[in-house]
């Protein structure tokens, strides 16, 4: 008589690799399915993991979003961050750059980033997303204010919004694949194009 091997036990999860487990699952899941069809019972199927579990970590589905838009504001500033080393110690050079790090966010994650961008269903009164969204907007202020001081005067709030406005501008262009002549170019030649268009808008 043989016997029966024990039933295999579920894969343990220690609190911090089940939370990233079930963000990395919610990103997959608004990725090919969409906001519209995102649900916490398909990401928990995703991530193998009890039903149950993404409602105990984020409470419900507009938590769950929640989290994943105040992840993706925390690597789109550290996207933008290594772009604008780029451009080493000129400030309007860094100041294009990380613009530039902007649309490339957005090209490379644009489920991401319509999340972040364009929808209501992240809470941002929760002080989690309050805070990396706000990071996102000190990040381009302290850009400018650099680029304002190498010139010999202060930044203003117009300086940000409108450099804020041509990179979101071209960056959500760019995500929806509107861009239609600069997205038939060469990535080199297309990125020398953006950084024209954003060096001539950078305020003087």
């Amino acid at each position: 008589m043989t016997r029966k091997k024990p039933a295999a036990e579920p894969r343990p999860y220690h609190h911090g690799d089940l939370r990233a487990a079930l963000l990395a699952a919610a990103e997959a899941e608004l990725v090919e399915r969409g906001i519209e069809a995102f649900s916490l019972r398909s990401v928990a199927k995703r991530a193998n993991v009890s039903h149950a579990a993404p409602a105990h970590h984020f409470g419900d589905t507009n938590g769950l979003l929640t989290a994943l838009a105040a992840e993706g504001y925390r690597r789109f500033v550290a996207h933008q961050a290594a772009w604008e080393d780029r451009g080493g110690t000129d400030p309007a050079a860094r100041l294009i750059e990380s613009g530039l790090g902007y649309i490339d966010f957005a090209q490379r994650h644009p489920a991401l980033f319509r999340l972040m961008f364009g929808s209501d269903r992240p809470d941002y009164t929760t002080p989690e997303l309050d805070k990396a969204a706000y990071a996102a907007y000190q990040q381009i202020e302290a850009a400018n204010a650099a680029v304002a001081a190498a010139k010999g005067r202060e930044a203003d709030s117009t300086d940000v919004e409108a450099t804020w406005a041509i990179v979101h501008g071209l960056a959500d262009l760019s995500s929806n694949q509107r861009l239609y002549r600069l997205g038939t170019l060469p990535a080199k030649q297309r990125d020398a194009i953006l950084r024209s268009i954003i060096a001539r808008n950078i305020p003087g």
